[in-house]
C-alpha cells in the first residue's frame, strides 16, 4: 500500500494529501449513484489518508453536499473540505447559467455550510468566472467570507491569467482549479507558469480524462444520462484514435508493473510539486489504485515513451462541447 504524500496549499503552510478525492460522480453526471458504495469509498479513502475532497453546490442540486456530510461530521477535524458556488441548475438539474453576483454568493454559501453540517468551508472556489460581474466584485465578496470566519481559503475554476491575476490582487487565491492530464494540457502554455509565480495550488479535475486513458472506458457502453455522451472526446469519431492510444499506454503501465491509472496520475503528479489531483471516483478498488499512482517513479525514458504515444494519437477530440467551453474564462 502507498504510504501517503502531502503538498502545500498555495502559500500557506496547511498541507493536503499529494492526491485528493473528486466526489462529483458519486452523485452526479457519470450513471447511478450508489450511495452505500459512495460511503464506504468516503470511508476508505479517510483510511488511507486521502483527506482532500472536492465537491460543488450544483452536483445533483446539493445531494453531493449532503452525501458527503456524512463522512465529513464525524472525521471533521482529519478532513480538508472543498465546495465551489455559481452554477444554477434549471428544472432539469443540468447546468445552465452561472451566478458570480456577491448576493449570489452569499446565500449559495451558507447552503453549503448547511448541507455539509459545517461551520466552515476550508477551500471556497467560485466554480466558473462570470462575464457580467467584475472578478473584483466576486473575490471581495469571497473575502468577506474569510473575514467573517465561513471560509478559509479561496480558489478559481477555469479562469483566465487575466482573472487570476485581478483576483489574486484583491485576496489570495490559493487554489486553481482547472482540467488537466495527458490528453487535455493547454494549461502548460500560460496557466501553469502564473501558478508556480504566485504560489497558488494547481488542481487538476479529470486527471484520467474522464476514465479514457485508463483503458477501461467503452465509449459505446455509456449510459444516457452519462456527462460523457455530450462531449466531442468521447464520440465514435475519435473512439479508433483514443482506443489505440489507451491500448499502447497501457502496454508501456504494463511495462512498468502498474495500471493505466497509475502512470497517467504519476505523469501529472510529476508536472510540479504545487499540483494536486482530484481524481473522481465513487468505487474503492479505484480509489486504492488511484493512491498507488504515488508509488510511481517516471524515468526520462518514460516521458519520452508516453509523448511518442501522444503524438503518434493525435486526434483525441475535444474535452468540452460549445455550450460548456462558452463558460470557461479566456478574457
Amino acid at each position: 500500500m502507498a504510504i501517503m504524500k502531502f503538498r502545500k496549499l498555495g502559500n500557506t503552510d496547511v498541507e493536503l494529501s499529494a492526491l485528493g478525492l473528486g466526489c462529483m460522480g458519486m452523485s452526479h453526471a457519470y450513471g447511478e449513484p450508489d450511495d452505500k458504495e459512495s460511503i464506504a469509498t468516503l470511508e476508505k479513502a479517510l483510511e488511507l489518508g486521502v483527506t482532500f475532497w472536492d465537491t460543488a453546490d450544483i452536483y445533483a442540486s446539493g445531494k453531493n453536499e449532503e452525501l458527503i456530510a456524512k463522512v465529513l461530521v464525524p472525521n471533521r477535524k482529519s478532513l480538508f473540505i472543498a465546495t465551489k458556488f455559481g452554477f444554477q441548475a434549471n428544472v432539469d438539474g443540468k447546468p445552465m447559467d452561472f451566478n458570480g453576483s456577491p448576493a449570489y454568493l452569499k446565500t449559495a454559501v451558507e447552503k453549503s455550510l448547511k448541507r455539509l453540517k459545517t461551520d466552515v468551508i476550508d477551500l471556497y472556489y467560485a466554480h466558473r468566472i462570470d462575464p457580467t460581474v467584475p472578478v473584483e466584485d466576486m473575490v471581495g465578496a469571497m473575502a468577506d467570507l474569510v473575514k467573517e470566519g465561513k471560509v478559509r481559503f479561496l480558489g478559481l475554476s477555469e479562469a483566465s491569467v487575466n482573472s487570476i491575476r485581478k483576483a489574486h490582487a484583491v485576496h489570495p487565491i490559493s487554489a486553481l482549479q482547472s482540467e488537466y492530464s495527458l490528453l487535455t494540457r493547454d494549461v502548460e502554455a500560460e496557466i501553469l507558469p502564473l501558478c508556480n509565480e504566485l504560489k497558488i495550488s494547481f488542481i487538476p479535475f479529470s486527471p484520467l480524462s474522464r476514465g479514457l486513458i485508463t483503458n477501461t472506458l467503452d465509449i459505446s457502453t455509456l449510459k444516457e444520462n452519462d456527462f460523457r455522451k455530450t462531449l466531442p472526446r468521447y464520440q465514435e469519431e475519435h473512439k479508433e484514435n483514443n482506443m489505440g492510444l489507451a491500448q499502447e499506454f497501457a502496454e508501456l503501465a504494463l511495462s512498468k508493473e502498474c495500471s493505466s491509472a497509475q502512470l497517467a496520475l504519476a505523469w501529472v503528479l510529476a508536472q510540479g510539486d504545487n499540483i494536486i489531483p482530484i481524481p473522481g471516483t465513487k468505487r474503492r478498488k479505484y480509489l486504492i489504485e488511484n493512491v498507488g499512482a504515488l508509488s510511481v517513479v517516471l524515468t526520462a525514458q518514460d516521458f519520452h515513451a508516453i509523448q511518442l504515444i501522444l503524438k503518434k494519437y493525435p486526434d483525441t477530440g475535444d474535452r468540452y462541447n460549445e455550450s460548456n467551453f462558452k463558460l470557461v474564462d479566456k478574457a
